[in-house]
């Protein structure tokens, strides 16, 4: 008998789940709400690009998701996909909650189809519309934390985007937008972009080529980021420095031992070498002195976070010649013809206001299940990150898995990375320990996304331990964790896609 995994979303990470379950066997059915695949690559600032670059250049938006659309056609995808069709809610029917919290293995005896019970998938079709059930015998959860539930943010009674007399969109509208509707809706504005991580400087640049001097755009930001020129500082790869085992050998580890650690101290010195060579690259190249734009934090805190991103070409020509103004606020507030900075008494004035705030994809996530109990679980404690063992499974949630709610130097990597432990574990390849060992090791992750992360825990960036962390799902699915050739290779050279093409 088949059996059924739903894939919640056919974006990267769904597509992928899709192609990984069907290749062991199994029976997927993909809910998708939009007509198409690609999640967060169908709606696109014009100006986005990814950010792990073929040989020769960084894709655009729209490369990006045609690439996406063939990978489908290839493997045969899309006939597997429910299009139009979006995912009210889950229930697990099965065990009630008192024989669950006294499991010792997950699922009752750690297998991902041993427990009794199924999942009750919610659907609503967008186009009749009607509304139907599926049961099935594992869920994959690929939403994804970058999509759906946009991020705005909170304001005292009266002080919100109510005040303001013009509009207030969030970049996710804008997005939706071709890309001549964006330009004409911002031809002739005095725009302000909160934010300043990848899509808000991506937005600024394109207000500014609309409006130019004549209505610079102001980049509204709490703190100054280290966003990268490019990826040689000084003419070395970055690469080489943060992506290799020796790397990471300057890095505390969760789960290590003593010989690890005591490495990871004696090179400490050097660790804030590295960072501080790179920061001098960038204050160089960007100006970032002139311009007040120094981050108060480490470059390794911003690659330890996932914050790291490129700026867009000629971004700071822009603000030197005016047509882009930067401007700190840690605080703000709207009023009638613009927004206030807290301690300042006239408003930078306005005619529209765009929150690249990022999304609230743990909430998202959370209001997939109709029980309290797993919304509780799945949530986990509000002072630790979400409580995935190997950023896939909830050791207390049975039968399901979730993909893309951490993040690394390449998600598209390690979302495939993760799709393929998921397909051994339903496979039987290997089975997952004990919920009490599950949960330390949780807890190991969430002390390391703390110590380096500070503020950023959140997100759950395996970035600067990429490769530590992909060693721990190979000896798992029973690969080989060195992947190079010859000691020295092994030790200096970066590690990437390439490297795990096959077990």
């Amino acid at each position: 008998m088949d059996r059924k995994v739903a894939i919640i979303g056919a974006g990267i990470s769904g597509l992928l789940a899709c192609k990984y379950t069907l290749s062991k066997g199994f029976y997927p059915i993909v809910f998708e709400s939009q007509s198409t695949v690609g999640g967060v690559w169908t709606k696109t600032v014009e100006t986005t690009k990814l950010q792990t670059p073929k040989p020769e250049d960084f894709p655009d938006g729209q490369k990006v998701f045609d690439y996406v659309n063939e990978y489908a056609k290839h493997f045969d995808l899309v006939k597997h996909i429910k299009f139009n069709t979006k995912v009210v809610g889950i229930e697990f029917e099965g065990p009630n909650d008192e024989e669950i919290q006294a499991w010792s293995l997950w699922g009752g005896n750690g297998e991902p189809f041993g427990s009794k019970g199924k999942w009750k998938v919610v659907v609503e079709d967008l186009v009749t519309p009607s509304t139907e059930i599926y049961n099935v015998d594992f869920v994959i959860v690929c939403v994804g934390r970058f999509s759906g539930l946009p991020n705005i943010p909170e304001f005292p009674p009266k002080k919100g985007p109510e005040a303001f007399d013009s509009k207030v969109i969030h970049s996710m509208e804008y997005a939706a937008m071709d890309h001549k509707q964006a330009a004409e809706f911002v031809k002739g504005k005095r725009v302000i972009v909160v934010g300043f991580q990848k899509s808000a400087l991506d937005i600024a640049m394109e207000c500014s080529a609309a409006n130019g001097k004549e209505n610079p755009c102001t980049v509204l930001y709490r703190r100054a980021h280290w966003n990268v020129p490019d990826y040689l500082p000084w003419g070395f790869s970055l690469a080489h420095m943060y992506l290799s085992r020796f790397s990471e050998l300057m890095v505390h580890k969760p789960g290590e031992g003593l010989l690890l650690s005591l490495l990871a101290t004696i090179l400490a010195p050097l660790r804030y070498a590295y960072s501080k060579f790179v920061e001098s690259d960038i204050k160089k190249k960007l100006r970032l002195e002139k311009h007040g734009m120094v981050p108060t934090h480490s470059f390794l805190k911003e690659i330890s976070s996932c914050l790291i991103s490129t700026v867009p070409e000629k971004f700071y020509d822009k603000v030197e010649n005016g047509e882009i103004k930067l401007k700190k606020a840690p605080s703000f507030s709207f009023c009638n013809n613009g927004i206030l900075v807290e301690g300042e008494t006239s408003p930078i004035e306005a005619d529209l206001v765009i929150l690249a705030t990022g999304f609230k994809g743990e909430k998202m996530l959370k209001h997939i299940f109709m029980s309290q109990t797993f919304q509780d679980y799945i949530t986990g404690s509000p002072d630790a990150a979400l409580p995935l063992y190997r950023e896939c499974i909830q050791p207390r949630i049975p039968k399901l898995a979730v993909i893309g709610f951490s993040e690394s130097i390449s998600n598209i990597f390690t979302s495939e990375m993760r799709c393929r432990w998921v397909a051994e574990l339903l496979d039987g390849t290997f089975k997952l320990p004990s919920i009490k060992d599950m949960e330390k090791n949780i807890k190991e992750w969430d002390e390391y996304l703390k110590q380096y992360s500070g503020g950023y825990y959140r997100r759950k960036c395996i970035g600067a331990l990429h490769i530590w962390y992909n060693d721990q799902l190979c000896k798992d699915m029973a690969w080989k964790p060195r992947r190079k050739k010859g000691f020295f290779a092994e030790l200096f050279e970066p590690y990437g896609p390439m490297d795990y093409v096959s077990n």
